[in-house]
């Protein structure tokens, strides 16, 4: 069975990943420079935030617009049963549905899907219609896509106390 408490993090573990969520590219010597440690002993470091699965990977973040995705929409689905098969393998074929989110209240899912037009929506959300009454909100824009997690700070709501 995993291990899934929190990890203990030094000053150095969050610099490191700080620089490592701006740039996942970063080479190993410069990364060691900006934290003012050895190339060895940062790689180290890299290597056990993995092992620890602090750092889950690393992969390229798309322009979805650039690729021809040009709608981006958040499907609310209410699922009549606790049997997610269907859903499940709805997943796996479609890879237009980008996140899925099981969650409370009257929605059970919430699903991020990118779409190339509004008619190729319908037809995601139609196929999405055949497991559970959905509702769709069409994002018009996103002022804030991503934030970077840093080490908080004492006296700060997100510190445990």
């Amino acid at each position: 069975m995993a291990d899934d408490s929190p990890v203990t993090l030094d000053r150095v573990d969050w610099q490191l990943l700080e620089h490592l969520q701006r740039d996942g590219r970063i080479a190993v010597a410069e990364l060691a420079r900006r934290v003012n440690l050895g190339p060895t002993a940062t790689a180290d470091r890299i290597r056990r935030l993995t092992d620890l699965g602090v750092i889950a990977g690393f992969r390229a973040e798309l322009d979805l617009e650039r690729i021809g995705y040009t709608v981006i929409a958040y499907v609310r689905l209410r699922y009549p049963s606790g049997n997610y098969r269907a859903l499940h393998a709805e997943l796996e074929r479609t890879q237009e549905l980008l996140e899925c989110h099981h969650v409370t209240g009257d929605d059970c899912f919430v699903l991020k899907v990118a779409a190339r037009s509004m008619r190729h929506l319908e037809e995601l959300t139609g196929r999405l219609a055949t497991l559970g009454s959905i509702t769709t909100s069409v994002v018009y824009s996103s002022p804030l896509v991503s934030r970077l997690i840093t080490r908080p700070q004492p006296g700060s709501a997100s510190v445990e106390r």
